[in-house]
């Protein structure tokens, strides 16, 4: 049944590049935990230890700030397909803006996509394999377009006064520090 591993094998380099979806976890130390899912083929292996995600405009910025304060972050992948499999991935979260160094030689490995917001990292302490027998089996029909036509219509300028409304603190009042250090 489960089984824990301290870095990615092949095999799970492998599943995690099939997934359409996955979900990040982040809790504050005080306040509520957020759940995110995520998809539009963001999501990538950088070695066997760390794992990167394009971060999208969103309602919220729960992540971010939650990471700022403690750091802790979970990755869950879920196989809908024929062949049932979870992998969670368990480490420290790093928050990369496109103001700082690490920006450059990162973006570029993404797909192009409006309303970019930042990319999260995952440097990888533990992982977990598990059955998923009891997860359905869905098909995949497509990645939904709604953000990024959203995105594409706001601007530059409206996502960033976006940003300013809605995703400078997270829901328990949390900095994200997104337009500043």
């Amino acid at each position: 049944m489960a089984k824990f591993y301290d870095r990615l094998t092949t095999e799970l380099h492998k599943f995690i590049a099939k997934q359409q979806m996955f979900f990040v976890a982040t809790a504050p130390n005080e306040g509520r935990i957020n759940l995110s899912p995520k998809g539009m083929d963001t999501c990538l292996c950088l070695d066997d230890q760390t794992l990167a995600y394009l971060d999208l405009t969103g309602s919220g910025n729960e992540t971010a700030a939650h990471i700022l304060e403690n750091g802790r972050i979970t990755i869950m992948f879920c196989s809908f397909a024929t062949k049932p499999l979870i992998l969670r991935l368990y480490g420290q979260g790093e928050v990369i803006k496109p103001r700082d160094r690490k920006w450059p030689e990162l973006i570029d490995q993404f797909p192009a996509l409006p309303g970019v917001r930042q990319i999260i990292c995952l440097h990888i302490e533990s992982l977990q394999t598990s059955c998923g027998f009891a997860v359905p089996v869905y098909e995949f029909q497509e990645h939904r377009q709604k953000l990024v036509e959203w995105a594409e219509k706001k601007g530059d300028r409206g996502i960033e006064n976006y940003w300013r409304k809605n995703n400078l603190q997270s829901i328990d009042g949390l900095p994200s520090n997104l337009l500043e250090d």
